[in-house]
């Protein structure tokens, strides 16, 4: 980098309502908690059970919103989307992506859909990619080193049926930087070699005060 962002504007990392994004560690009781919520994703989506089993899974639902609703905090203060160890580095929102490595070159991690990406026929949702894809964009930014950017755009191109419950891998990287502008891509394939969806698109470094 030659210019670094923080001489223009000392507030740069807090900049746009961005947080500090550092590394937490909720202790054990998160990871299990991730596991039993993403379990229950795919059982919000599959499951068929008669209307009293709904009945009582709805107040079990109530209670742990009753649990967890007074310690509600602000972004980048609870550990969602600050754990890297777990999938999707403790994010719900996130595809459960893991085992990420990250250098100069770009990214590559490995990523396991389920029953509750469906979108039919047993396929990954198309709307499900783009976040995938939109989240490696972000990660390959951090590893080569650029200060904090937005996507422009993002186009995704479809080659195969993306299955769920299934071993995938993707990596990303970027094609060409010009000033503010970083043109990346990424892939997504079967670990059998098969490719199954390729993006490119475009990250626009902020400006000072931009959100």
């Amino acid at each position: 980098m030659t210019d670094d962002p923080h001489l223009l504007d000392p507030d740069y990392d807090k900049h746009g309502g961005f947080p500090d994004f550092e590394p937490a560690d909720p202790g054990p009781g998160f990871g299990r908690f991730l596991t039993a919520m993403r379990r229950a994703q795919d059982l919000a989506v599959s499951a068929d059970p008669d209307s009293d089993t709904w009945e009582l899974a709805a107040d079990r639902a109530e209670e742990l919103v009753k649990l967890l609703d007074p310690f509600e905090a602000p972004e980048g203060v609870g550990p969602a989307n600050r754990v890297p160890s777990l999938p999707g580095a403790g994010s719900l929102l996130m595809p459960p992506y893991r085992d990420v490595q990250m250098d100069p070159h770009g990214v590559e991690l490995k990523v396991q859909f389920s029953r509750f990406h469906v979108g039919g026929n047993y396929a990954v949702h198309g709307g499900v990619l783009p976040l995938l894809f939109d989240s490696i964009f972000g990660m390959v930014i951090h590893a080569v080193g650029r200060p904090i950017s937005r996507t422009a755009f993002l186009h995704v191109d479809y080659r195969s049926v993306t299955p769920i419950d299934t071993p995938l891998e993707a990596r990303g990287w970027l094609r060409e930087a010009e000033g503010r502008k970083a043109f990346v891509n990424a892939e997504l394939r079967h670990n059998d070699g098969t490719l199954l969806a390729e993006a490119h698109g475009l990250m626009i470094r902020l400006l000072p005060g931009q959100p």
